[in-house]
């Protein structure tokens, strides 16, 4: 089967900026902040309760998309590590990068080589990788036609940094430099390339999947050791548009359902506000950002980038998404 990366072009009735979702979220968590191994199980019983609101194509096996995301499961990657020989430092002081790449060996390494050399122009260190177990067997044959390679990239933190928000702020100064990076690149298969999340608090399992199959295709998700005090699922339903992997959800940090009918204004109000944007906790970082949103991907997905722009440059949790959902008019 040929191999299809990201959506078609503007064909026909088809018009990619007109694309909408409509799918089902879930959200688990700890009010006392006690990860366990209960945490990951029971959002992945919300996602499964929430395949009716996923989807499929003509395969019955082949998912518009499903994910999770959870809190970094220290003592699963430790032990990971461990087999490759790193010892990771303590929690706060790498962070972790589940990336899609390409299927090209050739193509696969420049990717690797490429963050590599940015990690380092930016003070920090690539510890190891890891190439996380999957299993397709269940997947169907299109979403398997376009499956990544997944693996996981581990960056030390430079010690000059001040506190746990500086490193975060940098993993994303460094996910933005790589993704634009390899999209300028000659790379034939550049297109599959994609960072689901790299932080040093969260990690995101996602793809092409049904809710069902997500578990199978990532054994990692039932290992005991994997635990989190929070959990974030979603189930998507690509109501008009096309699946792949980089666009199943959750994004790094929200999983959201879609539809968003003032999407074309929102997008050239934040392009055009771009020009004047300062921001004194990014310096020069800033021109490695935008644009913020990034226009190849869904309009969930550029929520998501605003969103976590909005949290990474000053603002905390509450503000930031007061100010991604504006209030209701109350006029005459």
């Amino acid at each position: 089967m040929p191999r299809m990366i990201g959506a078609p072009a503007k064909q026909g009735l088809y018009d990619p900026e007109r694309e909408h979702d409509a799918c089902g979220v879930g959200f688990v968590v700890d009010l006392k902040g006690r990860q366990g191994h209960d945490i990951v199980q029971q959002a992945i019983q919300v996602l499964l309760n929430l395949e009716h609101r996923g989807a499929c194509g003509c395969e019955s096996n082949t998912g518009d998309g499903a994910g999770i995301l959870l809190q970094t499961p220290h003592e699963f990657l430790t032990h990971e590590c461990n087999k490759t020989g790193m010892a990771l430092p303590p929690p706060g002081h790498y962070g972790v990068g589940m990336i899609f790449l390409p299927t090209d060996p050739i193509s696969r390494q420049a990717c690797e080589a490429l963050l590599e050399k940015i990690v380092r122009e930016e003070g920090q260190s690539v510890l190891c990788w890891r190439t996380v177990p999957t299993d397709n067997s269940p997947v169907g044959p299109t979403a398997r036609a376009s499956q990544p390679v997944v693996r996981q990239v581990f960056i030390g933190r430079n010690p000059d940094l001040a506190d746990d928000l500086s490193f975060e702020r940098k993993l994303y100064v460094i996910r933005k430099r790589v993704g634009k990076a390899v999209k300028r690149s000659d790379l034939n298969q550049r297109g599959i390339f994609y960072i689901c999340s790299l932080s040093y608090k969260t990690i995101v399992y996602k793809g092409m999947l049904t809710a069902g199959q997500l578990t199978a295709f990532y054994p990692d998700l039932l290992n005991p050791a994997v635990k989190s005090a929070l959990a974030l699922v979603h189930s998507r339903f690509s109501t008009n548009t096309f699946p792949s992997w980089a666009r199943a959800h959750p994004y790094r940090y929200l999983a959201h359902n879609g539809e968003i009918n003032t999407l074309g204004g929102t997008i050239n109000w934040l392009a055009a506000s771009e020009r004047k944007c300062e921001l004194k906790f990014l310096g020069s970082d800033i021109r490695e950002i935008t644009r913020v949103i990034g226009t190849d991907s869904n309009d969930s997905a550029m929520f998501a980038n605003a969103r976590e722009s909005l949290t990474l440059t000053g603002r905390s949790l509450q503000p930031s998404a007061m100010m991604m959902i504006p209030e209701p008019w109350g006029g005459d």
